[in-house]
């Protein structure tokens, strides 16, 4: 497995009831080098100067800023929308946008949705080549993303090096099956959330160590891998959940 290119992060929604500044402290202390800011609370693409405040506190902490988790849901989300997300994610200083793909599965959409969507994600892709900026689409239960045959089919017909993948594992499913869906979607990602939930239930992820190694090396190493959602949700855990990642990575604690 190819573990020099990881970096390892934090999704900021992770913990929506800390300021920005509380996120960065304790990912310092807990040695994670990146971060993705959800655009819902922490930063709001129509608050320019709380992003701007934003990338000088990432600058005072030694943290990047890996991407831009927006909720942008193509095909819902009116597409002139977009240019004022890339514009927010390039204050807070990333060129990598996480998108929502839709509201169906593709097995609920008929054939005209399906290429209404595809044209939708073509214009989308057009707009981010101009931008030079990477939309990515997260592998979510009810979107068109969610099923790895559809998610080929689409990054393949709009086949634009600026419209990308997320990965994450389904916790509902076993973990071979996700090793599949990590090796169908591998060749498209950008990043990873990684997480240990079984079903309904978030768990350490120092007891999926040896399951994260099976699905990274999948992986080329270059993506950004990104813890989402503590086990307790509290900010307490992070540096245990931060440890662990590291151990799964191969880096020094």
């Amino acid at each position: 497995m190819k573990k020099e290119g990881y970096r390892t992060g934090l999704v900021s929604v992770s913990f929506r009831g800390h300021t920005p500044m509380e996120i960065l402290e304790a990912m310092k202390s807990s040695g994670l080098g990146f971060v993705e800011w959800g655009s819902d609370v922490h930063a709001p693409c129509e608050e320019p100067d709380k992003l701007i405040e934003i990338a000088k506190m990432q600058e005072k902490y030694g943290i990047e800023c890996s991407s831009y988790g927006t909720y942008f849901r193509i095909g819902e989300t009116p597409m002139e929308e977009l240019e004022k997300y890339i514009d927010a994610a390039k204050i807070l200083g990333t060129h990598i946008l996480r998108l929502w793909c839709g509201r169906k599965n593709g097995a609920d959409m008929t054939e005209s949705e399906k290429n209404e969507l595809l044209e939708l994600c073509r214009q989308g892709a057009k707009i981010a080549e101009a931008r030079g900026v990477t939309l990515c689409l997260e592998c979510h239960k009810k979107t068109f993303t969610e099923n790895p045959k559809d998610t080929v089919w689409l990054m393949n017909s709009v086949d634009s090096p600026s419209f990308r993948m997320y990965w994450q594992p389904f916790q509902w499913q076993s973990a071979e099956e996700n090793v599949k869906n990590a090796e169908t979607i591998a060749p498209y990602a950008e990043n990873i959330h990684v997480f240990n939930w079984k079903d309904d239930k978030k768990l350490p992820l120092a007891a999926a160590v040896d399951e994260w190694r099976e699905y990274l090396s999948r992986f080329s190493g270059s993506q950004a891998v990104l813890l989402e959602f503590m086990p307790d949700g509290t900010l307490g855990e992070l540096k245990a959940e931060a440890d662990a990642l590291k151990t799964i990575v191969g880096e020094s604690l």
